[in-house]
């Protein structure tokens, strides 16, 4: 086939950048359903009553079941009736508990933040009229703030599940001991998806206009006929004074 009929392929029909394009689509819907799983596992590990739940392991067997929260403590006896007591005053709460508070509480606002930027980010999504690269920029911003949101409860949960050990192991303690409940590998959960769901919207920012560029072909220099303009004589030149 000559060269001079060669004419570029269009964009659609490129197999490498419809899979490429495929490869970011899914990779960015999937750390956006890791991103909204993260923030209800969170969520749940809020409202959870069991972040530290009495121990059986001393020489003093007792019939209640004591679990507490950041917000009540309840006592379970061997009836199974329960009694929750909220805490009365925030400022008589311990130092942790009232940063436990508002480190799991920003972790939410920042997480529906990131749902709604990284929902308007989304290729496959038509909302508003930005191009691909001021999508992949606003999907980048929706996975650093889930990213922080994941920052906020890993804190707050390690620093709660750290008292809790720090209090079981302490020979000197009075008080009732407790071990690690269920609310606190809720939160490490939700923040591991809050990370993995971040990287991900994170990792699909670098695009842009997936299309090739165009080609253009031109005929060789040989093959390419210059026309000029024929010499005039003296008859022509009478002719045209006539």
């Amino acid at each position: 086939m000559d060269e001079t009929d060669q004419t570029p392929l269009p964009p659609s029909s490129d197999p490498s950048a419809f899979s490429c394009l495929i490869m970011s689509t899914a990779l960015e819907v999937t750390g956006f359903f890791l991103c909204v799983g993260s923030w209800l596992l969170t969520g749940a590990s809020v409202a959870n009553d069991y972040w530290k739940v009495s121990s059986f392991s001393g020489s003093v067997i007792t019939s209640n079941r004591l679990y507490e929260n950041l917000w009540h403590s309840c006592a379970e006896d061997s009836a199974g009736i329960t009694n929750c007591r909220d805490f009365e005053s925030m400022l008589a709460l311990p130092d942790y508990v009232q940063a436990c508070r508002a480190l799991m509480i920003i972790a939410l606002i920042l997480g529906l933040i990131g749902i709604i930027v990284a929902l308007l980010g989304l290729k496959c999504t038509k909302i508003g009229s930005a191009s691909d690269r001021a999508k992949g920029k606003i999907a980048l911003s929706g996975g650093g703030v889930f990213i922080l949101a994941g920052v906020c409860t890993m804190i707050a949960v390690s620093w709660y599940a750290a008292r809790v050990v720090q209090e079981f192991y302490d020979p000197f303690f009075g008080g009732t001991k407790f071990e690690l409940g269920t609310g606190l590998y809720m939160g490490w959960g939700g923040a591991t998806l809050s990370f993995l769901g971040g990287a991900l919207l994170g990792c699909s920012c670098k695009r842009g206009d997936t299309r090739p560029p165009k080609s253009y072909y031109s005929a060789p220099a040989s093959e390419q006929k210059i026309y000029r303009a024929a010499p005039s004589t003296e008859k022509d030149s009478a002719r045209a004074f006539v």
